[in-house]
Protein backbone atom coordinates (compact mmCIF):
# COMPACT_ATOMS: atom_id res chain seq x y z
CA UNK A 1 0.00 0.00 0.00
CA UNK A 2 1.64 3.35 -0.82
CA UNK A 3 2.22 5.93 1.67
CA UNK A 4 -0.75 8.16 0.81
CA UNK A 5 -3.10 5.64 1.23
CA UNK A 6 -2.11 4.21 4.71
CA UNK A 7 -2.27 7.94 5.34
CA UNK A 8 -5.78 8.09 4.06
CA UNK A 9 -6.44 4.57 5.43
CA UNK A 10 -5.51 6.11 9.07
CA UNK A 11 -7.51 9.13 8.95
CA UNK A 12 -10.79 7.58 8.54
CA UNK A 13 -9.84 5.13 11.00
CA UNK A 14 -9.54 8.19 13.42
CA UNK A 15 -12.96 9.06 12.33
CA UNK A 16 -14.60 6.11 12.25
CA UNK A 17 -12.65 3.64 14.66
CA UNK A 18 -12.56 1.24 11.37
CA UNK A 19 -9.48 0.17 9.87
CA UNK A 20 -9.58 -1.95 6.88
CA UNK A 21 -7.03 -4.16 5.50
CA UNK A 22 -6.46 -3.90 1.81
CA UNK A 23 -7.21 -7.17 0.03
CA UNK A 24 -8.34 -9.38 3.03
CA UNK A 25 -11.25 -10.09 4.73
CA UNK A 26 -10.36 -8.64 7.85
CA UNK A 27 -10.71 -4.92 9.86
CA UNK A 28 -9.58 -3.90 13.13
CA UNK A 29 -12.20 -1.90 15.47
CA UNK A 30 -11.29 0.93 18.25
CA UNK A 31 -14.49 -0.05 19.92
CA UNK A 32 -13.94 3.23 21.84
CA UNK A 33 -14.16 5.71 18.35
CA UNK A 34 -16.99 3.74 17.25
CA UNK A 35 -18.82 4.14 20.48
CA UNK A 36 -18.17 7.74 20.41
CA UNK A 37 -20.23 8.09 17.42
CA UNK A 38 -23.27 7.85 19.00
CA UNK A 39 -22.69 10.95 21.58
CA UNK A 40 -22.26 14.41 21.59
CA UNK A 41 -21.50 15.87 24.85
CA UNK A 42 -19.66 13.28 26.04
CA UNK A 43 -16.95 10.47 25.36
CA UNK A 44 -16.45 7.32 26.54
CA UNK A 45 -13.26 7.15 28.75
CA UNK A 46 -10.36 5.17 26.43
CA UNK A 47 -8.95 4.34 30.09
CA UNK A 48 -12.09 2.96 31.49
CA UNK A 49 -13.03 0.73 28.12
CA UNK A 50 -9.24 -0.55 27.53
CA UNK A 51 -8.89 -1.64 31.54
CA UNK A 52 -7.21 -4.80 30.49
CA UNK A 53 -4.57 -6.40 28.02
CA UNK A 54 -2.61 -2.85 27.39
CA UNK A 55 0.85 -4.19 28.93
CA UNK A 56 3.46 -3.72 26.31
CA UNK A 57 6.48 -5.70 25.20
CA UNK A 58 8.79 -6.60 22.43
CA UNK A 59 7.21 -9.27 20.56
CA UNK A 60 10.34 -10.53 19.08
CA UNK A 61 11.59 -11.17 22.65
CA UNK A 62 9.68 -11.54 25.45
CA UNK A 63 6.93 -12.98 23.89
CA UNK A 64 8.70 -15.36 22.17
CA UNK A 65 10.88 -16.58 25.09
CA UNK A 66 7.28 -16.76 27.33
CA UNK A 67 5.77 -18.63 24.37
CA UNK A 68 8.75 -21.08 24.32
CA UNK A 69 8.63 -21.51 27.40
CA UNK A 70 4.92 -22.42 28.09
CA UNK A 71 5.51 -24.88 24.98
CA UNK A 72 8.04 -26.56 27.41
CA UNK A 73 5.85 -27.00 30.46
CA UNK A 74 3.15 -28.54 27.70
CA UNK A 75 5.16 -31.20 26.67
CA UNK A 76 6.20 -32.17 30.22
CA UNK A 77 2.51 -32.57 30.50
CA UNK A 78 1.08 -36.10 29.53
CA UNK A 79 -0.86 -35.78 26.09
CA UNK A 80 -4.70 -35.49 26.09
CA UNK A 81 -6.61 -37.73 24.08
CA UNK A 82 -9.66 -35.86 22.19
CA UNK A 83 -12.93 -36.97 22.97
CA UNK A 84 -15.84 -37.01 19.91
CA UNK A 85 -16.80 -33.35 20.57
CA UNK A 86 -13.44 -32.49 21.23
CA UNK A 87 -12.37 -33.53 18.07
CA UNK A 88 -15.36 -31.73 16.13
CA UNK A 89 -14.08 -28.36 18.16
CA UNK A 90 -10.28 -28.58 16.97
CA UNK A 91 -11.77 -29.41 13.26
CA UNK A 92 -13.87 -25.78 13.64
CA UNK A 93 -10.42 -24.48 14.82
CA UNK A 94 -7.83 -25.87 12.22
CA UNK A 95 -10.28 -24.28 9.70
CA UNK A 96 -10.45 -21.06 10.89
CA UNK A 97 -6.72 -21.51 12.04
CA UNK A 98 -5.23 -19.72 8.21
CA UNK A 99 -7.79 -17.17 8.51
CA UNK A 100 -6.89 -16.13 11.77
CA UNK A 101 -3.46 -15.58 11.26
CA UNK A 102 -3.37 -14.00 8.28
CA UNK A 103 -5.29 -11.41 9.55
CA UNK A 104 -3.20 -11.28 12.30
CA UNK A 105 -0.47 -10.99 9.65
CA UNK A 106 -2.18 -8.29 7.87
CA UNK A 107 -2.11 -6.19 11.71
CA UNK A 108 1.20 -7.02 12.33
CA UNK A 109 2.42 -5.23 8.92
CA UNK A 110 0.07 -2.06 9.55
CA UNK A 111 3.00 -0.25 11.36
CA UNK A 112 1.09 3.01 11.02
CA UNK A 113 -1.63 1.19 13.04
CA UNK A 114 -0.08 -0.32 16.05
CA UNK A 115 1.62 3.00 16.19
CA UNK A 116 -1.79 3.90 17.18
CA UNK A 117 -2.66 1.36 18.87
CA UNK A 118 -0.47 2.07 21.96
CA UNK A 119 -1.73 4.92 22.59
CA UNK A 120 -5.35 3.81 22.41
CA UNK A 121 -5.69 3.42 26.30
CA UNK A 122 -4.62 7.21 26.75
CA UNK A 123 -6.25 8.85 23.54
CA UNK A 124 -7.12 12.17 24.03
CA UNK A 125 -6.98 13.11 27.59
CA UNK A 126 -4.82 12.10 30.53
CA UNK A 127 -4.46 8.66 31.68
CA UNK A 128 -4.03 9.53 35.49
CA UNK A 129 -7.77 11.89 34.95
CA UNK A 130 -9.34 8.88 33.34
CA UNK A 131 -7.59 6.27 35.55
CA UNK A 132 -8.69 8.36 39.04
CA UNK A 133 -12.07 8.55 37.70
CA UNK A 134 -12.92 5.06 36.56
CA UNK A 135 -11.21 3.52 40.14
CA UNK A 136 -13.85 5.42 42.52
CA UNK A 137 -16.34 3.21 40.71
CA UNK A 138 -18.64 0.66 42.32
CA UNK A 139 -21.08 -0.90 40.05
CA UNK A 140 -24.77 -0.75 40.80
CA UNK A 141 -26.57 -3.95 40.80
CA UNK A 142 -29.01 -4.33 38.40
CA UNK A 143 -30.06 -8.13 38.50
CA UNK A 144 -30.25 -7.65 42.08
CA UNK A 145 -32.84 -4.50 42.20
CA UNK A 146 -34.73 -5.93 39.53
CA UNK A 147 -35.61 -9.06 41.56
CA UNK A 148 -36.78 -7.28 44.62
CA UNK A 149 -40.63 -6.96 45.40
CA UNK A 150 -39.87 -2.79 45.21
CA UNK A 151 -38.50 -2.99 41.60
CA UNK A 152 -41.79 -1.80 40.16
CA UNK A 153 -41.36 1.46 42.31
CA UNK A 154 -38.05 2.39 41.62
CA UNK A 155 -37.71 5.35 39.04
CA UNK A 156 -35.30 6.96 36.77
CA UNK A 157 -35.10 10.35 36.10
CA UNK A 158 -34.11 11.70 32.92
CA UNK A 159 -32.60 15.35 31.69
CA UNK A 160 -33.27 16.38 28.79
CA UNK A 161 -32.03 20.21 27.36
CA UNK A 162 -33.64 21.60 24.56
CA UNK A 163 -31.23 23.57 22.03
CA UNK A 164 -32.23 26.79 19.91
CA UNK A 165 -29.12 28.15 17.50
CA UNK A 166 -27.19 30.67 18.46
CA UNK A 167 -28.08 33.37 16.08
CA UNK A 168 -24.18 34.55 16.64
CA UNK A 169 -22.95 31.32 15.29
CA UNK A 170 -20.61 28.97 17.45
CA UNK A 171 -22.49 26.36 19.95
CA UNK A 172 -26.51 26.51 20.12
CA UNK A 173 -27.65 27.73 23.40
CA UNK A 174 -30.01 26.01 25.81
CA UNK A 175 -33.36 27.34 25.32
CA UNK A 176 -35.01 25.36 28.35
CA UNK A 177 -34.60 21.97 30.38
CA UNK A 178 -37.09 19.15 31.10
CA UNK A 179 -37.38 16.29 33.25
CA UNK A 180 -39.03 13.27 33.34
CA UNK A 181 -39.08 10.32 36.08
CA UNK A 182 -40.59 7.42 34.86
CA UNK A 183 -40.19 3.74 36.29
CA UNK A 184 -37.11 2.08 35.41
CA UNK A 185 -37.85 -1.73 35.42
CA UNK A 186 -40.06 -3.77 32.90
CA UNK A 187 -40.67 -0.17 31.16
CA UNK A 188 -39.28 1.23 27.73
CA UNK A 189 -37.19 4.54 28.31
CA UNK A 190 -36.81 6.42 25.35
CA UNK A 191 -34.78 9.02 24.51
CA UNK A 192 -36.11 10.65 21.63
CA UNK A 193 -34.04 13.86 21.20
CA UNK A 194 -31.27 14.50 18.66
CA UNK A 195 -28.46 15.03 22.24
CA UNK A 196 -27.06 12.97 25.02
CA UNK A 197 -29.91 12.79 28.18
CA UNK A 198 -27.93 12.60 31.39
CA UNK A 199 -30.03 10.47 33.71
CA UNK A 200 -29.95 10.16 37.33
CA UNK A 201 -30.95 6.90 39.57
CA UNK A 202 -30.33 6.66 43.41
CA UNK A 203 -27.88 9.22 43.41
CA UNK A 204 -26.09 8.08 40.61
CA UNK A 205 -25.70 9.64 36.84
CA UNK A 206 -25.95 7.66 33.68
CA UNK A 207 -25.58 8.63 29.77
CA UNK A 208 -28.21 7.91 27.26
CA UNK A 209 -27.00 8.10 23.63
CA UNK A 210 -29.55 10.33 21.12
CA UNK A 211 -32.20 8.52 19.12
CA UNK A 212 -32.56 5.11 21.22
CA UNK A 213 -34.64 3.19 24.07
CA UNK A 214 -33.77 0.60 26.66
CA UNK A 215 -36.03 -1.63 28.61
CA UNK A 216 -34.50 -3.29 31.68
CA UNK A 217 -36.43 -6.64 32.63
CA UNK A 218 -35.34 -10.60 33.22
CA UNK A 219 -36.13 -12.96 30.22
CA UNK A 220 -39.94 -13.13 31.12
CA UNK A 221 -40.66 -9.87 30.64
CA UNK A 222 -39.59 -9.64 26.64
CA UNK A 223 -42.76 -10.13 24.75
CA UNK A 224 -43.72 -6.66 25.65
CA UNK A 225 -41.26 -5.66 23.27
CA UNK A 226 -43.02 -7.16 20.39
CA UNK A 227 -44.43 -4.71 18.37
CA UNK A 228 -48.30 -4.98 17.32
CA UNK A 229 -47.68 -4.33 14.15
CA UNK A 230 -44.36 -6.42 11.94
CA UNK A 231 -43.84 -3.49 10.31
CA UNK A 232 -42.14 -1.52 13.19
CA UNK A 233 -40.20 -5.01 13.94
CA UNK A 234 -36.59 -4.75 13.81
CA UNK A 235 -34.01 -5.59 11.01
CA UNK A 236 -30.86 -6.20 12.62
CA UNK A 237 -31.27 -8.49 15.76
CA UNK A 238 -27.94 -8.88 17.56
CA UNK A 239 -27.91 -11.62 20.59
CA UNK A 240 -25.43 -12.09 23.13
CA UNK A 241 -26.89 -14.62 25.92
CA UNK A 242 -24.95 -15.21 29.20
CA UNK A 243 -24.65 -18.33 28.19
CA UNK A 244 -23.61 -21.31 30.93
CA UNK A 245 -19.89 -20.47 31.85
CA UNK A 246 -17.80 -22.07 34.85
CA UNK A 247 -15.36 -19.51 34.85
CA UNK A 248 -17.90 -16.61 34.39
CA UNK A 249 -19.73 -18.68 37.66
CA UNK A 250 -16.38 -19.15 39.52
CA UNK A 251 -15.41 -14.96 38.94
CA UNK A 252 -18.68 -14.20 39.72
CA UNK A 253 -19.18 -11.83 36.53
CA UNK A 254 -22.59 -11.97 35.72
CA UNK A 255 -25.70 -14.61 36.32
CA UNK A 256 -25.62 -16.81 33.68
CA UNK A 257 -28.83 -19.05 32.21
CA UNK A 258 -29.35 -22.45 30.92
CA UNK A 259 -28.90 -22.68 27.27
CA UNK A 260 -32.51 -24.18 26.83
CA UNK A 261 -33.65 -20.97 28.31
CA UNK A 262 -32.93 -18.87 25.09
CA UNK A 263 -35.32 -21.14 23.18
CA UNK A 264 -37.84 -19.20 24.66
CA UNK A 265 -36.84 -15.70 22.85
CA UNK A 266 -39.09 -14.29 20.81
CA UNK A 267 -37.11 -13.94 17.59
CA UNK A 268 -39.54 -14.48 15.14
CA UNK A 269 -41.99 -12.14 16.61
CA UNK A 270 -39.30 -9.24 17.00
CA UNK A 271 -38.35 -9.75 13.24
CA UNK A 272 -39.47 -6.74 10.51
CA UNK A 273 -42.35 -7.49 7.96
CA UNK A 274 -38.94 -7.56 5.41
CA UNK A 275 -36.71 -9.83 8.11
CA UNK A 276 -33.93 -9.59 9.92
CA UNK A 277 -30.34 -10.14 9.88
CA UNK A 278 -29.65 -12.22 13.51
CA UNK A 279 -26.24 -11.96 14.77
CA UNK A 280 -25.43 -14.15 17.50
CA UNK A 281 -22.37 -14.28 19.86
CA UNK A 282 -20.99 -18.24 21.18
CA UNK A 283 -18.16 -19.38 22.70
CA UNK A 284 -16.22 -21.83 21.35
CA UNK A 285 -17.68 -24.64 23.33
CA UNK A 286 -18.89 -27.68 20.89
CA UNK A 287 -21.60 -28.61 22.87
CA UNK A 288 -23.07 -24.86 22.51
CA UNK A 289 -21.92 -24.75 18.85
CA UNK A 290 -24.08 -28.30 18.09
CA UNK A 291 -26.91 -26.90 20.48
CA UNK A 292 -26.97 -23.71 18.27
CA UNK A 293 -27.41 -25.30 14.77
CA UNK A 294 -29.24 -28.52 15.65
CA UNK A 295 -32.09 -26.94 18.34
CA UNK A 296 -31.90 -22.84 18.77
CA UNK A 297 -31.67 -21.43 15.29
CA UNK A 298 -34.03 -23.95 13.88
CA UNK A 299 -36.68 -22.94 17.21
CA UNK A 300 -35.99 -19.32 15.78
CA UNK A 301 -36.78 -19.89 12.55
CA UNK A 302 -33.14 -18.66 11.22
CA UNK A 303 -31.33 -19.56 8.46
CA UNK A 304 -27.02 -19.43 9.36
CA UNK A 305 -25.01 -18.11 6.32
CA UNK A 306 -22.10 -16.96 8.10
CA UNK A 307 -19.42 -16.53 11.07
CA UNK A 308 -17.32 -13.67 11.58
CA UNK A 309 -14.58 -14.00 14.12
CA UNK A 310 -13.66 -11.53 16.83
CA UNK A 311 -9.95 -12.04 17.16
CA UNK A 312 -8.58 -10.34 20.60
CA UNK A 313 -5.31 -8.79 20.48
CA UNK A 314 -3.15 -6.39 22.83
CA UNK A 315 -1.87 -3.05 22.33
CA UNK A 316 1.21 -4.35 21.17
CA UNK A 317 -0.60 -6.35 18.25
CA UNK A 318 0.24 -9.96 20.10
CA UNK A 319 -2.45 -12.23 20.56
CA UNK A 320 -4.05 -12.30 24.26
CA UNK A 321 -3.10 -15.99 24.19
CA UNK A 322 -1.53 -18.47 21.89
CA UNK A 323 -3.64 -19.52 19.07
CA UNK A 324 -3.44 -23.01 20.22
CA UNK A 325 -4.14 -23.49 23.64
CA UNK A 326 -7.34 -25.43 23.70
CA UNK A 327 -9.29 -24.27 26.33
CA UNK A 328 -8.43 -20.49 26.00
CA UNK A 329 -8.25 -19.83 22.77
CA UNK A 330 -8.12 -16.07 21.85
CA UNK A 331 -11.10 -15.66 19.39
CA UNK A 332 -14.92 -15.71 19.86
CA UNK A 333 -17.32 -16.08 17.14
CA UNK A 334 -20.54 -14.43 15.74
CA UNK A 335 -23.36 -16.79 14.07
CA UNK A 336 -24.95 -15.11 11.63
CA UNK A 337 -28.41 -15.79 9.78
CA UNK A 338 -31.62 -14.40 8.72
CA UNK A 339 -35.24 -14.66 10.02
CA UNK A 340 -38.01 -14.15 7.11
CA UNK A 341 -40.16 -11.85 7.36
CA UNK A 342 -43.56 -11.67 6.26
CA UNK A 343 -43.37 -10.27 3.29
CA UNK A 344 -39.04 -11.42 2.60
CA UNK A 345 -38.42 -13.02 -0.81
CA UNK A 346 -35.59 -13.04 -3.42
CA UNK A 347 -36.64 -9.27 -4.59
CA UNK A 348 -35.87 -8.32 -0.37
CA UNK A 349 -32.53 -10.34 -1.15
CA UNK A 350 -31.26 -8.32 -4.17
CA UNK A 351 -31.59 -5.14 -2.34
CA UNK A 352 -28.77 -5.83 0.27
CA UNK A 353 -25.15 -6.90 -0.29
CA UNK A 354 -24.50 -10.62 -0.14
CA UNK A 355 -22.71 -11.70 3.09
CA UNK A 356 -18.86 -13.08 3.04
CA UNK A 357 -18.09 -15.84 5.00
CA UNK A 358 -15.42 -16.07 7.50
CA UNK A 359 -14.49 -12.22 8.23
CA UNK A 360 -12.31 -11.00 11.16
CA UNK A 361 -13.03 -8.93 13.45
CA UNK A 362 -9.73 -7.61 15.31
CA UNK A 363 -9.89 -5.64 18.64
CA UNK A 364 -8.47 -4.88 22.06
CA UNK A 365 -10.83 -6.22 24.14
CA UNK A 366 -12.62 -3.55 26.87
CA UNK A 367 -14.11 -5.58 30.12
CA UNK A 368 -14.86 -9.04 30.86
CA UNK A 369 -17.77 -10.26 28.28
CA UNK A 370 -18.27 -6.89 26.53
CA UNK A 371 -18.33 -7.04 22.85
CA UNK A 372 -16.71 -4.76 20.21
CA UNK A 373 -19.70 -2.93 18.46
CA UNK A 374 -20.09 -4.54 15.27
CA UNK A 375 -23.19 -2.73 14.25
CA UNK A 376 -22.08 -0.69 11.50
CA UNK A 377 -19.88 -3.86 9.72
CA UNK A 378 -23.51 -5.81 9.83
CA UNK A 379 -26.13 -2.82 8.69
CA UNK A 380 -24.74 -3.19 4.61
CA UNK A 381 -25.95 -6.88 5.00
CA UNK A 382 -29.45 -6.04 6.75
CA UNK A 383 -32.80 -6.63 4.43
CA UNK A 384 -35.27 -3.73 4.33
CA UNK A 385 -35.53 -0.08 4.23
CA UNK A 386 -33.11 2.65 5.93
CA UNK A 387 -32.67 3.05 8.15
CA UNK A 388 -32.60 -0.21 9.89
CA UNK A 389 -34.55 -0.28 13.38
CA UNK A 390 -31.82 -2.22 15.44
CA UNK A 391 -32.37 -4.33 19.09
CA UNK A 392 -29.43 -6.08 21.39
CA UNK A 393 -30.61 -8.31 23.28
CA UNK A 394 -28.95 -9.01 26.70
CA UNK A 395 -27.19 -5.79 26.30
CA UNK A 396 -25.14 -4.31 28.68
CA UNK A 397 -24.71 -0.64 26.85
CA UNK A 398 -26.44 1.37 24.30
CA UNK A 399 -26.11 3.09 21.19
CA UNK A 400 -27.26 5.33 19.39
CA UNK A 401 -30.77 4.69 16.86
CA UNK A 402 -30.63 1.23 18.96
CA UNK A 403 -33.07 -0.51 21.46
CA UNK A 404 -31.32 -2.37 24.19
CA UNK A 405 -33.16 -4.94 26.40
CA UNK A 406 -31.62 -6.84 29.08
CA UNK A 407 -31.73 -7.05 32.76
CA UNK A 408 -28.86 -4.06 32.85
CA UNK A 409 -28.15 -2.43 29.60
CA UNK A 410 -27.09 0.87 31.59
CA UNK A 411 -24.08 -1.43 32.83
CA UNK A 412 -21.23 0.64 31.34
CA UNK A 413 -23.59 3.57 30.58
CA UNK A 414 -22.85 5.11 34.16
CA UNK A 415 -21.44 8.48 33.71
CA UNK A 416 -17.93 7.05 35.47
CA UNK A 417 -17.11 5.30 31.67
CA UNK A 418 -17.28 8.76 30.25
CA UNK A 419 -15.46 12.37 29.84
CA UNK A 420 -16.78 15.27 29.04
CA UNK A 421 -16.06 16.39 25.12
CA UNK A 422 -14.02 19.71 24.80
CA UNK A 423 -13.48 21.03 21.31
CA UNK A 424 -10.03 19.85 20.91
CA UNK A 425 -11.09 16.32 21.46
CA UNK A 426 -9.23 14.33 19.09
CA UNK A 427 -12.49 12.04 18.93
Amino acid sequence: MADSERSDQLSMFRKSGIYRFENSNAVFIDAVRVLNRSYSRFRVSPSAYYSRFFESKNLNEKSRASTNSRKRKRKEKKTHTLNEREQVADKRHQEARPLLLKAHEFLLGATDLLATMRNLRSDGCSLGECTDSFSQRVEQSFVELGSIWQAPLYEITLNFHHHKPNEGGGSPLAQHSEERVIPIFNNLVVNETTDDVVAEFLNRQYVIPRDCSFYMSDLGQIHNLIPADSDHGFNLIVVDPPWENSSVHQKLKYPTLPNRYFLSLPIKKLTHTEGALVALWVTNREKLRGFVEKELFVKWGVKYVATFYWLKVKADGSLISELDIFHHRPYECLLLGYCHGEVMDCKHFSRFKSMQDNQVVISIPGDYSRKPPLGELLLEYVPGLKPARCIELFAREMIAGWTSWGNEPLHFQEATHFLTRTDDCCF
